[in-house]
């Protein structure tokens, strides 16, 4: 094998795995699948596509092996192909927003919302994660609860939320969690809480954030 014969080559294995990502269907699906395993079904749901649909986006990224299943029962369950995988959802989220001004003021006026509500930063929040006073609580669904999440905090899922309302206190603050930077359930959380008296702020991360701080931390 020649230099070019090299080039051509390494540079046609690249450009198959960016051209898996160029549907926004495909990326969504890869950023829901950061939360951990997930059945075609309940990715059809989460993405409003038909089953049909769903499986062939994940026939292109499982060709690509950013992907993979396995069979439970009559179901097909499909999860990320290994955390590099995850780490390239990530980078390619951040250097979208570096390059995009308005991806960034979307967040900003969508998620964020800082004139309506307190956010926490991933340094802030381990700063005082082990306060007795804080209450943590991860509203993203059970399932993804189970697959991983930050240890002490309590599940309440955003759909049945405000079922559970009245079982919080009102003398600590809350610290509400969800998918990550582009998630918007926990800013709807916290401002339903505040608006009901409590003290609750928003944390700006989702669970691989978290898992990579602490790793870093203890690496450190």
């Amino acid at each position: 094998m020649d230099k070019r014969e090299f080039n051509e080559t390494i540079y046609y294995y690249f450009s198959k795995v960016g051209k898996a990502l160029t549907s926004p269907k495909r990326m969504e699906l890869l950023d829901l699948l950061t939360q951990g395993p997930k059945t075609v079904e309940a990715l059809s749901n989460e993405t409003e596509m038909s089953i049909a649909n769903t499986s062939q986006h994940l026939q292109v990224l499982l060709d690509v092996k950013l992907v993979k299943f396995r069979r439970r029962g009559n179901f097909m369950v499909y999860s990320l192909g290994n955390t590099k995988v995850c780490e390239l959802v990530q980078s390619l989220q951040k250097v979208t927003e570096d390059r995009f001004d308005e991806v960034r003021q979307m967040r900003m006026d969508y998620i964020v919302r800082s004139d309506e509500i307190e956010s926490l930063e991933i340094w802030e929040f381990l700063e005082k994660y082990n306060s007795k006073e804080m209450l943590v609580i991860d509203v993203r669904p059970e399932t993804e609860y189970n697959a991983a999440h930050i240890e002490g905090a309590v599940s309440i899922p955003y759909d049945s939320f405000k079922d559970h309302v009245t079982e919080l206190p009102k003398d600590r603050e809350i610290i509400v969690y969800c998918r990550g930077f582009y998630c918007v359930y926990a800013t709807e959380v916290v401002q339903y809480l505040v608006s009901k008296g409590y003290q609750a702020k928003r944390l700006n991360a989702g669970i691989q954030h978290w898992k990579k701080e602490v790793e870093l931390k203890v690496n450190r």
